[in-house]
């Protein structure tokens, strides 16, 4: 082994606690404690020829291990793993009467513009026009003069 590998793996060898540590209070699952303290041993490999010794190597070994444990979670929230739903009924292939007029109606609704939309499927969730008005920024009477509207919108609407 050459003398930079040796003075690296003593300097492991050494400080492994700290970085079991740091990993372990990171993560509480085995495999990803094992991942992180590998990770930990690759960024401390790469700065290992630049470290110069400014700070206490004891130092150096904290902040490498808690800045890889912090980006690996950041990169973990990041990709969260997810979970498909499924739905009782499909909308797009069921053909009673109701389910047409609810495919419909979300026709419409798509073709009204971002705020309008946002008004009238609050309104159809039943919050009162205070709610709106206050989630979309506008007063009380506005929110009621804008549904007239958009209820007129919707009705003058081809069917297409």
């Amino acid at each position: 082994m050459e003398t930079k590998e040796l003075e690296f793996t003593k300097l492991i060898e050494s400080h492994k606690s700290i970085i079991f540590t740091v990993c372990y209070l990171f993560s509480k699952d085995q495999e990803d404690v094992n991942d992180l303290f590998q990770e930990t041993l690759i960024n401390l490999w790469r700065g290992f020829g630049t470290f110069e010794g400014k700070c206490d190597v004891k130092t150096w070994i904290w902040r490498v291990s808690i800045n890889t444990c912090l980006t690996y979670e950041r990169k973990k929230k990041r990709h969260m793993e997810t979970v498909p739903l499924s739905m009782a009924i499909n909308l797009f292939t069921d053909t009673d009467d109701d389910t047409r007029q609810v495919q419909q109606l979300y026709r419409r609704i798509n073709k009204l513009g971002m705020i309008d939309r946002a008004i009238i499927l609050l309104w159809l969730e039943n919050m009162s026009y205070e709610e709106i008005g206050q989630i979309i920024g506008i007063s009380t009477k506005n929110v009621s003069v804008k549904l007239v509207r958009i209820k007129e919108k919707l009705k003058n609407m081809s069917n297409e």
